[in-house]
C-alpha cells in the first residue's frame, strides 16, 4: 500500500451511514474530506440493523427532536434521492395487548401531538385489524404513526458516500487508524496504516467502537455496544404492511438492564420476506449465536401475528448497537480535546437520526448556528462534575 501524508479539513473515522452522512454535508459545505474505514462501506453495524427511520419509539425530549429534524431532511432536502435508498414510507403501527399498557401509550401519544407529531389513535381491536388484517385480535388498541419510515441502510450508506465523492470526498476503505495526533491539547490529524493525515478536525463515527477510537485522543467517551438479533423469514404472501412492534419496545429502548430484554417488533419486506425482532442485551462484543434470544424473538413475534406460526425462518443476523448510559448520542466537538468531534451512540435509531446528526454537526464546525442545540449531546458530559 503506498503511504499517504494528507491534508484535509475534516476527516471521518468510520464509513457507515453517520460517516458517510457527515462526509456528505461536509463536503456539501465545501470542506476537503478523507473518510477512513477499517474495512469496507457499511461493513459494521450498519449492515447489521432493519434501516429504521421512527418518530414513534422516542420518548419526548432531545432525541425525538433529533428525530423530527432528521425527516425533515429525509424528506426534504435529500428527497431527490430516496430511490437509491430505497425510501418507504410505510407507517409504524404501536400495539398494547393491555388496557394498562394501551394507557401509558396514550400519555405518550399526548406529548407526542403536542410537539406535532401526527398519531391517530386506534381505540380497540377491531380498529388495529382493519389497519393489519392478521394482528393478534387479542391486542387492546394502539397508535398509528404516519411519518415513520424506513431506507435500506447499505444502499443509504454507499450513496450518501458517492455523493459525498462527487462533491470532492475522498474515501480509503481498509485502512487503520492506529493513533490521533494530539498537539498543545488539539486533534491535528490520524495515524493510518496508510500513512498520517493532517487534519482541521476529526470527526469520530465508529458506531460501537468510537469510544475505543476516542481512547486514541486520550478521552473516556462511554460508547458500549448491546447486542440484537433479526430473524428473516422465508418469502410469504404480504401479511404485515407496517412496522408493527409492541409498546414496550419503547421502554426497552430506553432501560439500562444489562440483561437479555425482548419485544415484538415484526414487517413485511417488498420481497414478500418478514423481519421479526428485537432483542438487546450487554454482552461486549460477543458474536455468539444465542438460541435463547433468537427463541424469544420468534415467540415474541408470533404473539403478535400468530399467523406466522408455521412460516419458516430462514436466516437469522446480529449486530452491535451503540449504546450511551443516558440513551442520547454523542455529537459535537469534545471540550477536552478541541478538534475532536464524536457523531456515535445512536443504539437503534442511527440510521433514522444520521442525516440530522451530521447536518448539526457541519454546521457546528463550521462556526454555524445549528438549527437545533447540541448541548445535550456533547461528548464529555459523563465526566462533568456538579460543585459541592
Amino acid at each position: 500500500m503506498s503511504t499517504v501524508h494528507d491534508r484535509a479539513d475534516v476527516v471521518i473515522v468510520g464509513a457507515g451511514i453517520l460517516g458517510a452522512a457527515v462526509a456528505y454535508f461536509a463536503a456539501s459545505a465545501g470542506l476537503s474530506v478523507t473518510v477512513v474505514e477499517r474495512g469496507s462501506i457499511a461493513a459494521g453495524t450498519t449492515s447489521r440493523c432493519e434501516g429504521n427511520l421512527l418518530v414513534s419509539d422516542k420518548e419526548v425530549g432531545p432525541e425525538l427532536e433529533l428525530a423530527l429534524y432528521s425527516q425533515t431532511l429525509w424528506r426534504g432536502e435529500l428527497a431527490e434521492h430516496a430511490a437509491d435508498w430505497e425510501f418507504e414510507a410505510k407507517g409504524g403501527l404501536v400495539v398494547s395487548s393491555s388496557s394498562r399498557g394501551k394507557a401509558a401509550l396514550d400519555a405518550l401519544v399526548t406529548h407526542q401531538r403536542g410537539l406535532g407529531i401526527h398519531v391517530d389513535d386506534v381505540a380497540d381491536a377491531a380498529a388495529l385489524r382493519e389497519i393489519e388484517p392478521y394482528l393478534n385480535p387479542s391486542m387492546a388498541g394502539g397508535a398509528y404513526y404516519p411519518e415513520d419510515a424506513q431506507v435500506q441502510p447499505v444502499l443509504a450508506a454507499h450513496h450518501l458516500l458517492r455523493l459525498a465523492r462527487e462533491r470532492g470526498a475522498r474515501l480509503l476503505t481498509h485502512t487503520t487508524v492506529g493513533a490521533i495526533h494530539v498537539v498543545r491539547g488539539r486533534a491535528t490529524g490520524v495515524e493510518t496504516t496508510a500513512g498520517r493525515i493532517d487534519a482541521g478536525a476529526v470527526v469520530i463515527c465508529a458506531g460501537p467502537w468510537s469510544g475505543e477510537v476516542a481512547a486514541l485522543a486520550g478521552v473516556r467517551v462511554p460508547v458500549l455496544p448491546r447486542r440484537g438479533f433479526v430473524l428473516v423469514t422465508e418469502p410469504v404472501p404480504a401479511t404485515v404492511h407496517h412496522k408493527v412492534y409492541s409498546a414496550e419496545y419503547v421502554e426497552n429502548v430506553a432501560s439500562s438492564d444489562a440483561g437479555l430484554q425482548v419485544s415484538s417488533v415484526v414487517e413485511g419486506t417488498p420481497s414478500g420476506t418478514i423481519l421479526m425482532g428485537a432483542s438487546r442485551e450487554r454482552v461486549g462484543f460477543d458474536p455468539s449465536f444465542s438460541s435463547e434470544a433468537v427463541g424469544r424473538v420468534a415467540r415474541a413475534g408470533i404473539e403478535l401475528f400468530p399467523v406466522l406460526a408455521d412460516v419458516q425462518i430462514m436466516r437469522t443476523y446480529s449486530g452491535f448497537r451503540p449504546y450511551c448510559p443516558d440513551h442520547l448520542p454523542v455529537v459535537g466537538e469534545d471540550a477536552r480535546v478541541p478538534g475532536l468531534w464524536l457523531a456515535a451512540g445512536h443504539e437503534g435509531a442511527g440510521i433514522g437520526l444520521s442525516v440530522g446528526t451530521a447536518k448539526l454537526l457541519v454546521q457546528s464546525l463550521r462556526g454555524e448556528e445549528t438549527d437545533l442545540s447540541l448541548e445535550p449531546f456533547r461528548p464529555h458530559r459523563f465526566e462533568e462534575r456538579v460543585p459541592a
